[in-house]
């Protein structure tokens, strides 16, 4: 055979970690840029349009919440798309949504116009593109997730801080809708990024395969083969045979066990994903979700019991009884995966960076309104906000840097920003003079990438990777319309009160609502743990106890 012929080698299918996914980076920084960047200089590109039309001001925060909430909504069917068609062939639609709805602003007259070019069709484009990157990256980089994520960040953040430039050059040399015409074909772009979604599967790497690994896969075969017959049953099978005829398996073999502590070391670090190992892809995701899979693999084998010949599970007789057929309710639940949110952990993961990011959008929003309330001038407040910016785009490089030498979990690096952005948003509320807020701001601005950057890879770290597309989506719908909600709330308090430091301080416990819940998890976690491996220790103990009384007693 040839498994035992040493000058065959045995090789498995990798993710590239580099190649083709330096093209799949530039291919999702290309629509970030111009999605991310056109919120905040949406003012300065429309702002007199709107103007002239009467609605500056309230059009402004109808159209950016309109945006919201079909970016939502795209994410939310996500999953169900990529399972239908192709991950590319879903961005790519986006894509092509996203440059028309640029287009179309061009035809724009009125403030609907503007909601059904700009909010709906340009919203659905990029709720597309998200997940299909996202995506897309988690499937081609497994080692090195958050270094590439940081370059991918980085190049983002350049587009972002050089797209109000140019937006007002354009206007100022091409007029208002001349700007709009050479911004479409910017975001046709878009288009160029998904096309270079290429699916993982074209550029894997071929890697041979351990001798050690191979040696335990021949020995959880030759076991195998000694078995009686062992049956599969998948959770939705029932089980039709008389209680008693059979039992179950409650601890799988020893070579079972050695693959999946192989498996586990290979995912050490929280910013892999996915390993393939061996013939078959095994996704390994958090350790609640290895739990998962042994228990799997202990329910799964069902032999016969001490004395009795190997039976079978009857099957259903010809012409008997089909399967009832789902409630729409069932279908509904399915195709959306609703089930993730049966999860407490992937609960408190949602509602937490939902809260983080809904409480620092907001306040870099306000912060350049609060400053001229404080009496600074347009350059001073542009300074403060460039010192800001220009921190964010060190501190993406700072992570890529460190991502090299230092492997940390992704979301203790978000959870470190939230905690640390708390403390100096109460420093921020007490200072008033240049240099302070100048340098509380560069602050602030330096943590904001801990909070953006590893956003996605705390998803891929907990899910896996065939739940990825949809836990993400669920995220996206649930944070749009969180914005959708609590933005007005905090806008109308605003609005009655005129007290800005009231409102920094609603968004300062926005932020502790991330910080607190994930701090009481990880301590949970970890006190559970260890309490589960004193236990071991202590059975481990009387078991050897028991077997030196058994020795003495013969």
């Amino acid at each position: 055979m040839a498994d035992d012929n040493p000058r065959i080698k045995s090789y498995r299918l990798e993710a590239p970690d580099g190649g083709w996914g330096i093209l799949v980076c530039i291919g999702m920084a290309l629509p970030f840029i111009s999605a991310l960047a056109a919120l905040p200089s949406f003012g300065l590109v429309f702002g007199d349009f709107l103007k002239s039309i009467g609605a500056e001001t309230s059009a402004i925060a109808i159209i950016t919440s309109a945006f919201f909430c079909s970016l939502s909504f795209a994410g939310l069917f996500s999953g169900s798309l990529f399972r239908r068609w192709s991950i590319r062939t879903v961005g790519l639609v986006g894509g092509i949504f996203y440059f028309v709805g640029t287009g179309l602003q061009y035809f724009a007259t009125t403030t609907m116009d503007l909601i059904i070019a700009f909010s709906v069709v340009q919203g659905l484009g990029f709720g597309l593109m998200v997940p299909t990157s996202y995506t897309t990256f988690n499937n081609y980089f497994v080692k090195n997730r958050v270094l590439w994520m940081s370059f991918a960040q980085t190049l983002i953040g350049l587009g972002s801080m050089l797209y109000p430039i140019v937006m007002q050059k354009l206007i100022q040399y091409y007029g208002f809708r001349g700007c709009l015409l050479v911004l479409t074909g910017l975001n046709a772009h878009a288009i160029l990024g998904m096309l270079l979604m290429h699916p993982v599967e074209w550029h894997m790497r071929r890697v041979p395969i351990p001798e050690e690994e191979l040696q335990l896969q021949r020995q959880d075969q030759q076991q195998q083969q000694h078995q009686p017959v062992a049956i599969h049953i998948q959770p939705e099978t029932p089980l039709t045979a008389p209680v008693g005829e059979m039992t179950f398996l409650t601890s799988s073999s020893h070579a079972d066990e050695q693959i999946l502590k192989i498996i586990s070391s290979r995912a050490s670090s929280i910013t892999s994903l996915g390993n393939w190992s061996g013939p078959v892809i095994v996704s390994d995701a958090s350790p609640q979700m290895l739990h998962s899979l042994q228990a799997s693999r202990r329910q799964s084998t069902v032999v016969p019991a001490v004395g009795l010949p190997p039976q079978l599970p009857s099957l259903p007789e010809a012409g008997g009884d089909e399967t009832p057929k789902k409630s729409w309710v069932r279908t509904l639940v399915d195709f959306l995966d609703l089930t993730l949110f049966k999860q407490v952990i992937y609960v408190n993961i949602v509602l937490g960076i939902t809260f983080a990011l809904y409480s620092d959008i907001t306040f870099f929003t306000l912060q350049p309104v609060y400053l001229f309330e404080l009496g600074y001038n347009k350059v001073d407040t542009a300074t403060i906000i460039a010192i800001g910016a220009a921190a964010d785009l060190a501190s993406r490089i700072f992570l890529a840097v460190t991502a090299v030498c230092i492997q940390v979990p992704s979301r203790y690096i978000y959870l470190a920003g939230a905690v640390i952005t708390v403390f100096a948003r109460f420093a921020f509320n007490s200072i008033t003079d240049f240099v302070g807020m100048a340098s509380i701001t560069a602050i602030m601005g330096f943590l904001r990438t801990w909070l953006h950057v590893p956003l996605p890879l705390v998803f891929a770290d907990y899910l896996p990777k065939e739940r990825f597309a949809s836990g993400y989506g669920l995220f996206m719908f649930t944070q749009g319309n969180a914005m959708f909600v609590i933005g007005p709330i905090v806008g109308y308090i605003r609005d009655k009160t005129q007290d800005y430091i009231l409102v920094f301080h609603i968004l300062n416990v926005f932020m502790m609502l991330c910080a607190v819940p994930w701090v009481i998890e990880v301590l949970c976690v970890k006190f559970r743990r260890r309490n589960k491996i004193e236990r071991q220790n202590v059975d481990h103990l009387d078991d050897e106890q028991n077997s030196r009384q058994q020795n003495i007693a013969h």
